[in-house]
């Protein structure tokens, strides 16, 4: 598989999550708590059904892989598994409660910092190496960041909550490659909604009854957790947590677009300078990739006029 299908992969995965204001803000007057349990249990429901039915063979074989590993090994695979499942779950409470209690701006914030969290865990947790140039381009993104938190304190701690969970979340599934990604997802989502089970019945509100709340959930659990999760997953077999995690920013990128053109959120002339900087980042961090196929483009024409 060539590299350019997991970042592929990754960018999907984050242009998805960019438009999930759509599906998620009608929901703001539900409480967060409610909306997470729904989306889990909803989540865990859908796709152990999808195991069961159409991926019973790859459970087995995974089964069979699973016993044939050493202690050290099994421990490994689930402490992974469970702790990212664990992650995973954090993550969606505080982004829901920030998109929806919060605002917009703020969530998109979190996935600015995020990157620069998962590029810095990467190198010191991972070993993972960064040219010049990609250090660079982090250093351009924690200078934007700077400047969209400026006079914007509670945006920049709900934001750095948000960034680290997922951060963990990335650099942690990195090192989880032992098992079928799509199952590790399964399984973690099963583990959260095991957590959040016992929360659910003094924690949680009426029944929801409205068609609306149902039908947005759907396309949350469908468009905006199973399809760009497994996508994300996939992205991490074939490409590190520094590349994956510099693709977020183009959730945060687009959900500031609606934020100012959809959600009339106001938005400063120092906010677009900063956005525009995080672009530049975006370039610079993949230069060896942009500009590594523009040299083959190149040589091909080259070849073609010989």
């Amino acid at each position: 598989m060539r590299p350019n299908n997991y970042y592929l992969a990754a960018f999907s995965a984050f242009f998805i999550w960019g438009f999930f204001s759509l599906a998620l803000k009608p929901l703001h007057n539900y409480p967060s708590l409610d909306i997470l349990f729904y989306r889990v249990f909803f989540s865990v429901a859908l796709m152990v059904l999808i195991n069961v039915v159409f991926r019973r063979n790859i459970m087995l074989q995974n089964w069979d892989h699973f016993k044939t590993m050493t202690a050290k090994q099994k421990q490994s695979v689930i402490m992974l598994t469970l702790g990212g499942g664990v992650f995973l779950s954090s993550n969606w409470f505080v982004f829901i409660y920030v998109m929806n209690h919060v605002s917009v701006k703020a969530a998109s914030l979190a996935y600015m910092i995020c990157p620069i969290l998962t590029t810095i865990l990467a190198f010191f947790i991972l070993k993972e190496k960064l040219s010049k140039w990609q250090w660079f381009a982090v250093m351009i993104s924690t200078f934007s960041c700077v400047l969209l938190s400026l006079n914007h304190f509670e945006d920049i701690f709900y934001s750095l909550i948000t960034a680290a969970t997922y951060a963990m979340y990335l650099v942690s599934q990195r090192k989880n490659s032992e098992l079928d990604k799509f199952l590790v997802l399964t399984i973690q989502l099963v583990f959260t909604a095991i957590i959040l089970l016992p929360f659910y019945p003094n924690y949680s509100g009426d029944l929801p009854t409205e068609s609306l709340f149902y039908s947005c959930l759907l396309v949350i659990v469908v468009f905006f957790t199973i399809i760009p999760l497994f996508l994300n997953l996939y992205a991490l077999k074939g490409i590190n947590s520094s590349a994956v995690g510099i693709m977020i920013y183009i959730n945060p990128i687009l959900g500031f677009l609606l934020a100012i053109f959809y959600y009339h959120e106001h938005v400063s002339t120092l906010q677009l300078f900063s956005y525009f900087l995080i672009m530049i980042s975006i370039i610079v961090f993949n230069e060896k990739l942009i500009f590594s196929r523009k040299s083959k483009s190149i040589s091909t024409e080259i070849e073609g006029l010989k």
